[in-house]
């Protein structure tokens, strides 16, 4: 039985890479229990800061997880099945946007791809006051992550 090849670790430029080509990932929060909360978010990757941002409601349990213990990770799926980046750090959670147009609001929608930008955009700030939005912001201190090359 021959072994196949190792997982190669990735450098911080290909994690930060990875992360910033993928628009969807797993966070992880802390449940009461020490037991992880999993949930596939859509999220945004600052490179330069190291900052990921999570649009959410204040309603959600990983928002009071996140009060409770602000330890989270990240995981982000690569190109293939092989390959994977983590960010882990601690996050905290905005107040909850009130006023159309409030800073969290502007937050919220800086965080939408120019391509996506909605046409409407106080009518856009207003559904977000309406759903009591907040951000999550997942300040990264370790990525780590890897990738097995297979020749498919």
């Amino acid at each position: 039985m021959t072994q196949g090849p190792a997982p190669r670790p990735l450098s911080d430029e290909a994690l930060s890479n990875l992360l910033g080509k993928q628009q969807f990932g797993t966070l992880a929060t802390v449940k009461r229990s020490g037991h992880p909360h999993l949930t596939t978010m859509l999220y945004s990757w600052e490179a330069e800061t190291r900052i990921v941002r999570f649009s959410t409601t204040a309603d959600r349990i990983k928002v009071g997880h996140l009060r409770r213990d602000p330890r989270a990770s990240l995981h982000v799926q690569g190109g293939d099945v092989w390959s994977f980046a983590v960010a882990e750090g601690d996050a905290e959670v905005s107040e909850i946007t009130t006023v159309p147009g409030d800073a969290v609001g502007r937050e919220l929608l800086g965080m939408i791809p120019q391509a996506a930008k909605p046409e409407d955009e106080d009518a856009f700030l207003e559904q977000l006051v309406a759903e009591r939005r907040v951000v999550i912001r997942l300040r990264v201190d370790r990525l780590y992550g890897t990738a097995l090359d297979i020749k498919g």
